[in-house]
């Protein structure tokens, strides 16, 4: 058993400028810039000031948005996602990339939060 919920969404750039991106999108959504909580993280800009995750990040791909659901076991969510028709495109760290059977990307990542205040779906496996 494990759970999983949407965790929140990344505003991919492809930039070179990733404080400029950053700052667009926070003020465009009235939300603080903050750096990644990750030490020497270069590639991402937290969005503070709403219970979602929004991050803006510097991508070497065409410019989109995705969205991130976080799980207390990755592995499981990813084997039940492919029952449903996803499948994996690659590995980052300790999340996965997926794509959906209508071709938008999204990543399954480790829940940030305490199993007790994930507020989550929970699935048998």
């Amino acid at each position: 058993m494990h759970q999983s919920r949407l965790s929140g969404f990344i505003i991919d750039c492809e930039t070179d400028d990733l404080e400029g991106a950053a700052a667009f999108w926070g003020k465009a959504l009235g939300l603080r810039v903050e750096a990644s909580s990750q030490a020497g993280e270069t590639l991402y800009r937290r969005l503070e000031g709403t219970p979602l995750d929004i991050e803006v990040q510097k991508v070497a791909h065409e410019s989109r948005v995705h969205l991130d659901i976080e799980s207390t076991d990755v592995e499981a969510e990813v084997r039940r996602l492919e029952k449903l028709g996803a499948r994996r495109i690659g590995a980052v760290r300790d999340w996965q990339v997926m794509e959906a059977p209508t071709g938008q990307r999204f990543c399954v990542v480790p829940a940030r939060r305490d199993r007790e205040d994930l507020k989550a779906n929970t699935w048998d496996e």
